[in-house]
């Protein structure tokens, strides 16, 4: 009976949490949740904050090059050492001398403390720990970065399947039509009033329009799979999400005062500027090589032959040093240092230029993206109103025989086609104000832009 109880002992905890699990997940899936889970959970932005810890653990080691260190040690040793026989002027010492000098083995111990203090380096700790604050710093903004492009990331695959939803209830509403005007002709067709020709056109629309069907319906599947490994869950998990793919308009405001804000706040051009700090931090290192740094050594302990002395007075020792190094010649190192240094810097320099370019230049793209779609938007509107109107028109006609299966097919698919492009003109406007927000170095989500 134990083993049975055990058993079931296990399946209760083990389900307990699956089930806890699963009861978070009955509500569909929103992109703010999304992005947090993302955030929590995708190796991106766990190898981004590891990196910045490792950083935080960099500083306190400059740091600690600082400060004094103390370092506790000791020795034990038995020795004979008949050195003084093998002098070269032990033979001219007196015979009965020579008689009492026998070298016997002893013991000797020695403890104590040592503490050491840098006290002048030609300001090479105050630098190194400026570099390592600076890296720090870098790798915060490059955080923030991958952050930002994470959650781009989860709005793009939303909007994605918010696409491919919308295509496919299209393909699934003029299915629905063809269907329908299926059934008008072959009651037409058995009222004598249409052809057969009418009859097996339609029965061909219906039957053109199932391969549509399925690749709308695996479209579907592909972008809810690309959500789940966004979120890092199982690419075939049933993922409901909540929302639809909507025309939220924003006004941005003029193209130059969002790349005005762009050079404030995008985190990438605050990364590299840090680089570039960096560098100069690394050539002021390479230009205090062979200077003058002095160092205090201290000890403090017992020397003893016999272990019950350890620790009194009499045996006890004591030493301060100062240490001084100033190197005079390197063959070249200090040069060969200052050189690449200064090679690193001006490349960081450049490689912020270049970015601050690049950074306008996709500013402006997102930006005319969005005023183009925009007005595709307002144009697309128009046709599917058109398109609907010549549809319905068709439809009739063909009830009272002033039409043909032909032009109604024609109609049907215009009207899909507008309708298609009223949606592709939408997602176009979406990603590229999610594109321009990116670029900008602002929130991204129309929730957070708008707080």
């Amino acid at each position: 009976m134990k083993p049975i109880r055990a058993l079931v002992l296990f399946l209760t905890v083990a389900w307990f949490p699956a089930a806890s699990a699963a009861q978070e997940r009955t509500g569909p899936l929103t992109v703010k949740a999304a992005v947090a889970l993302a955030i929590e959970r995708n190796p991106e932005m766990l190898v981004a904050l590891a990196q910045r810890d490792e950083l935080k653990g960099k500083i306190t080691e400059v740091r600690s090059g600082a400060y004094p260190q103390l370092t506790f040690q000791g020795y034990g040793l038995r020795m004979r050492d008949p050195s003084i026989l093998n002098s070269s002027s032990f033979d001219n010492v007196p015979q009965e001398f020579r008689d009492a000098l026998v070298p016997v083995a002893s013991n000797m111990f020695d403890m104590g403390l040592k503490v050491t203090q840098p006290v002048y380096t030609a300001g090479k700790v105050r630098t190194a720990l400026r570099l390592a604050e600076e890296s720090l710093a870098e790798k915060n903004a490059v955080s923030d970065s991958v952050r930002r492009q994470l959650t781009f990331r989860v709005l793009q695959a939303f909007n994605d399947l918010f696409l491919t939803q919308a295509n496919l209830e299209v393909v699934r509403e003029t299915q629905q039509q063809s269907r329908e005007h299926l059934e008008l002709a072959r009651a037409r067709f058995r009222g004598g009033v249409a052809t057969e020709i009418d009859v097996l056109r339609s029965e061909v629309n219906v039957a053109n329009l199932e391969p549509e069907l399925i690749r709308a319906e695996n479209q579907v599947r592909l972008a809810r799979a690309v959500i789940n490994e966004l979120i890092m869950e199982d690419l075939e998990a049933p993922t409901r999400v909540a929302g639809s793919l909507e025309y939220v308009p924003w006004d941005a405001g003029a193209l130059e005062g969002i790349q005005r804000r762009t050079l404030e706040l995008r985190p990438e051009l605050e990364a590299a500027r840090k680089l570039v700090e960096q560098s100069r931090l690394t050539l002021r290192l390479a230009n205090a090589e062979n200077k003058l740094s002095v160092d205090m050594e201290g000890h403090y302990g017992y020397a003893v032959r016999e272990l019950q002395n350890m620790f009194h007075s009499d045996y006890s020792r004591w030493n301060i040093t100062f240490n001084f190094r100033l190197p005079l010649f390197d063959s070249g190192r200090k040069a060969g240092l200052t050189v690449q240094a200064a090679a690193r810097l001006r490349a960081a320099e450049q490689q912020l230029a270049q970015l601050e370019n690049e950074c306008r230049l996709e500013v402006k793209r997102a930006y005319d993206d969005m005023q183009s779609s925009a007005r595709a938007i307002t144009a697309a509107r128009l046709s599917v109103k058109q398109a609907e109107k010549v549809l319905a028109m068709m439809q009739a006609n063909y009830r009272y025989g002033a039409a043909t299966t032909l032009d109604v097919s024609d109609s049907r698919t215009s009207l899909a086609e507008a309708r298609n492009a009223q949606i592709g003109a939408t997602y176009r406007y979406e990603m590229a104000k999610a594109r321009l927000r990116l670029a900008s170095g602002i929130p991204i989500l129309d929730e957070e832009v708008g707080r």
